[in-house]
């Protein structure tokens, strides 16, 4: 029998595909391969490991022998699930892999906001001083305050427990709600979305891009944060409207941003990257050696555990 045929697209962890090589053959190329190369190639192959690229109708319609795509990560809104699944392709991604690099970025965005690091580091390096003394120029303690996590899925799970070290209090909202005995257990207190944004003095965002979720931090939702609050995003970038986000913190309607998504990136606002109380990283929330390389070890189980055991895993059309 020969073996299934797989292309890797994007920059992925070559250590992570020993496995995905071994039992099948797969076309992979430390530099990105090309738009063109993908569409004109495309039909050859029998499984996409996706990374870098949309899988829009164009690339999926190149695919004509294509059976499944394995997205490397979580986040899956660069793919048309739904006309995948209208031509008989699964798609399935990768979160498992993603939960303690991405918790610990959102985490240091956390810290480094909370403590003004993007501020102080600035004003150190243009060989200037200030007495923190001064009110102003002081940050946010997060002992006895409180975390809200705006979806609590295996993510903002994770966050909440590095959160309680932290002696802070974890509410959340997420359109699932965990039972009654598991929030006993973990500690962690249902809101409805109102009040989330009006208890918390730090609020994380872990929900995928959605209809219902872009866009849904806006003028209004920061008009009900607290003037002291600070807002984490290493999710998807166009859940925040950065126009608004822009305001907001040029009018002080919050204290602070930590942000490793955008909602145009990689382009980011002239006007946002002025501001000295938001701090900014370039979608790099998984990003470390062994981080990219068990995403890309889930992606290539996709992958054979459809081809070899007829189980497709972490379907999502």
């Amino acid at each position: 029998m020969a073996k299934p045929k797989i292309l890797v697209t994007g920059i992925v962890s070559k250590d992570g595909l020993n496995e995905l090589r071994e039992k099948c053959d797969v076309t992979y190329s430390k530099d990105e391969f090309s738009r063109e190369y993908v569409l004109e190639h495309l039909n050859e192959y029998d499984g996409l490991l996706l990374m870098g690229m949309k899988a829009d109708k164009e690339l999926i319609d190149a695919g004509k022998n294509l059976k499944v795509i394995s997205v490397n990560g979580v986040g899956f809104d660069h793919v048309d699930i739904e006309y995948a699944k209208s031509k008989g392709i699964i798609v399935s991604n990768s979160p498992q892999s993603v939960r303690i690099p991405t918790a610990e970025m959102t985490f240091a965005l956390i810290l480094a906001a909370a403590k003004r690091l993007s501020f102080y580091d600035k004003v150190v390096r243009e060989g200037n001083w200030i007495d923190v003394s001064h009110e102003k120029y002081q940050g946010l303690s997060l002992d006895n305050t409180t975390l809200g996590i705006f979806g609590m899925g295996r993510i903002g799970q994770t966050v909440a427990k590095i959160a309680q070290a932290f002696n802070m209090r974890v509410i959340y909202n997420d359109a699932t709600r965990l039972s009654v005995d598991v929030e006993k257990e973990l500690g962690f207190e249902f809101v409805d979305f109102e009040e989330l944004l009006t208890t918390s003095d730090v609020l994380t965002i872990h929900v995928p891009l959605l209809n219902t979720t872009k866009g849904i931090f806006n003028d209004d939702a920061f008009r009900k944060m607290k003037k002291t609050s600070y807002i984490i995003n290493a999710a998807r970038g166009p859940i925040i409207k950065e126009a608004d986000l822009v305001k907001a913190l040029k009018n002080y309607e919050i204290a602070g941003a930590g942000l490793d998504v955008f909602e145009f990136e990689p382009t980011v606002s002239a006007e946002l990257r002025s501001l000295d109380n938001v701090i900014m990283a370039p979608h790099a929330g998984t990003g470390t050696v062994a981080g990219r390389r068990v995403i890309a070890e889930e992606a290539s189980n996709n992958l054979i555990s459809y081809f070899f055991m007829n189980k497709p895993i972490h379907v999502v059309n």
